[in-house]
């Protein structure tokens, strides 16, 4: 707690010594050797045959031995029979795994029938509970990876093509300008909501900027768009665009409208057969009128006029302490579907 540190030799280790056969100075040796080299690996008098034992989820900093993730996972299929839920069990992996390794450990623990799995990746987010070292040889090779990464900006040509879009959310109007490359991705925004020199004016500004130069040093706009979707804050409300007819905030709107522009041909491009209407032999039936969708507020808890899209706004759910998004149900507590952040359950 409050950034400080503490280093132990698991309690269980001398336990675990005394049950294999070693006397009261063996253990001792060996449990001096471990705090002092932080790995059990080379302790004197410790057989090759009782490391396995020893193997923990994460790989000493000194060391080379852990508990493999298929292990976690064999583990768990082989309670899995006997129990009704899931299992709340995290599948460690070491800082170096692979995205392949993420996606086998999650197709094998769906072979073995598990219900649920927690993947963990060392280092993967800003603070942990547990390390093995203060400088981790995985983090310090991923440091080097990235550092040795040279990121090099796709400046838009002087001359392009642009889009304008009017919106309005909850009353509010603005327009939001996107530079296109010439293959038709966007390369910059620009967004107008209020005079020059504003306080409001100025944070666009520098908000678009960023964005931008985002854009033209390769992040995807998925990305940004799933990042930015459903930011809760005023002004919100009505924006009077039928495919967004809601916005909890001119970023969500934002971002919304830029996906449904730029990410639909995307799409449809990885689902060609969705895409292209079917072929009909016969002429088709005269359609029946269309049940009306009652668009639901509830923070009005009324309808209001039908729609042909129906939704349904939470207003119970809290913020993300991490990114601000608005979090969903997770059980009996909430989750982040942006970052993952959860409030108690995993």
């Amino acid at each position: 707690m409050g950034g400080g540190t503490i280093k132990i030799v698991n309690n269980t280790t001398e336990e675990a010594l005394e049950r294999l056969g070693y006397d009261e100075d063996q253990r001792k040796a060996i449990v001096e050797y471990i705090d002092r080299e932080e790995t059990i690996e080379g302790a004197p008098g410790l057989k090759a045959d009782h490391l396995p034992v020893f193997d923990c989820a994460f790989r000493a900093s000194s060391g080379t031995r852990s508990i493999h993730y298929m292990g976690h996972i064999r583990m768990m299929a082989a309670a899995q029979p006997f129990i009704s839920g899931a299992i709340s069990k995290t599948v460690n992996q070491p800082a170096d795994a692979t995205v392949e390794d993420v996606e086998n450990a999650y197709l094998e623990a769906w072979k073995a029938g598990l219900k649920a799995i927690a993947v963990y990746r060392e280092g993967c987010k800003r603070t942990q509970p547990v390390t093995t070292s203060k400088t981790d040889p995985g983090l310090q090779r991923l440091a080097a990876t990235a550092a040795a990464r040279t990121l090099v900006r796709r400046k838009l040509p002087d001359e392009r093509h642009s889009l304008t879009h009017k919106f309005s959310v909850g009353g509010h109007e603005g327009y939001i300008h996107v530079g296109l490359y010439d293959s038709g991705e966007p390369g910059e925004i620009f967004i107008r909501m209020a005079k020059e020199g504003s306080t409001i004016s100025g944070l666009m500004d520098s908000f678009a900027t960023a964005v931008s130069l985002a854009l033209q040093h390769g992040v995807p706009l998925r990305l940004l768009v799933d990042k930015f979707s459903r930011m809760r804050f005023e002004p919100s409300g009505f924006t009077g665009n039928p495919e967004i007819p809601r916005a909890t905030s001119v970023m969500d709107y934002l971002f919304r409208w830029l996906g449904a522009k730029f990410l639909r041909s995307e799409n449809e491009a990885e689902n060609p057969e969705e895409a292209k209407p079917a072929e009909e032999s016969v002429p088709a039936p005269a359609p029946a009128a269309p049940s009306p969708v009652v668009v639901i507020d509830q923070s009005a808890a009324k309808p209001t006029s039908p729609s042909m899209y129906g939704f349904l706004v939470r207003t119970d759910a809290p913020t993300c302490p991490e990114c601000g998004s608005i979090m969903v149900p997770n059980g009996s507590c909430h989750k982040c579907t942006n970052c993952g952040t959860t409030s108690g359950c995993s």
